[in-house]
């Protein structure tokens, strides 16, 4: 059997969500949840960096309705800016925080101030915190940088930029066996983006994609990159639909390639 049908059904196994404070589902309901062919693709036992978390709902939910107890959540912005972009974000991180502080083998983190480009470096990619690597999963929902220009050539080459930078600064924190899960927009113009060729070029390739569902993630809701202070309320970019791209390494010997990359990183770190 080819590695490609491996890793789809790897990624399919987990598709029953384990919901916290909530009754036992009826076996009416969890035949519709089986039916529906979800899929999540991560483990409750992963090691998480989600990246770009916008009010940290996706965070929230990973935690709450999935039961995922190590996850570091980042986002671009600072706390300050965050709290003023999105107001919903506050009792999420409230949650979250205070779920870290339990006893129970939680390890929950929030970083602000994390830049996807630059991941693992001192300042503005999170430090050691994201430097110590062994990610099973590197998560990156709806990246954009947001409304640096009218011209949409340099917008396109705005992201492409971003999803270059993000892939090449993950890599090397993934976890043998690790995946880059990446979620866009399908349509115009983020199909000019040609993410899989992106990939490519960075050293990766797609292993599977599927249809987004937010609907899996309770509590989840789509946050805007210019945040609730800008751009007025009409905009309908959450209703779109999207697409789920889960990348793995095109090495041979992943783990040397990895090593190799983080001895790279290494020598060029400032210190925390």
């Amino acid at each position: 059997m080819g590695k490609g049908k491996r890793q789809r059904r790897k990624l399919s196994a987990y598709i029953e969500p384990c919901r916290r404070n909530e009754p036992a589902a009826s076996p009416k309901v969890k035949e519709r949840q089986a039916s529906s062919q979800r899929i999540i693709p991560f483990e409750p036992s992963h090691r998480i960096l989600l990246v770009g978390e916008g009010d940290f709902s996706f965070a929230h939910s990973l935690w709450s309705h999935h039961c995922c107890t190590s996850l570091l959540a980042t986002c671009y912005d600072s706390k300050t800016s965050l709290a003023e972009k999105y107001p919903q974000a506050s009792q999420h991180i409230s949650d979250l925080e205070e779920a870290s502080h339990k006893d129970d083998g939680t390890d929950i983190k929030i970083l602000y101030s994390v830049d996807a480009t630059q991941l693992g470096r001192a300042g503005t990619g999170g430090g050691k915190h994201v430097r110590k690597g062994n990610f099973d999963r590197v998560i990156f929902n709806f990246p954009h940088v947001g409304g640096l220009t009218k011209d949409v050539n340099r917008q396109v080459r705005h992201n492409q930029e971003l999803l270059v930078g993000f892939f090449r600064s993950s890599m090397p924190i993934l976890a043998p066996g690790g995946n880059i899960v990446v979620t866009i927009f399908e349509g115009d113009p983020y199909e000019l983006w040609n993410i899989r060729d992106l990939a490519r070029h960075a050293g990766l390739k797609v292993g599977r994609s599927f249809r987004f569902q937010p609907d899996v993630y309770s509590g989840y809701n789509h946050a805007r990159t210019l945040g609730k202070i800008k751009g007025g309320g009409g905009w309908k970019g959450g209703e779109r639909d999207a697409r789920t791209y889960v990348f793995e390494l095109q090495d041979v010997d992943p783990a040397s390639s990895i090593r190799k990359r983080r001895r790279k990183s290494n020598s060029s770190e400032d210190s925390d």
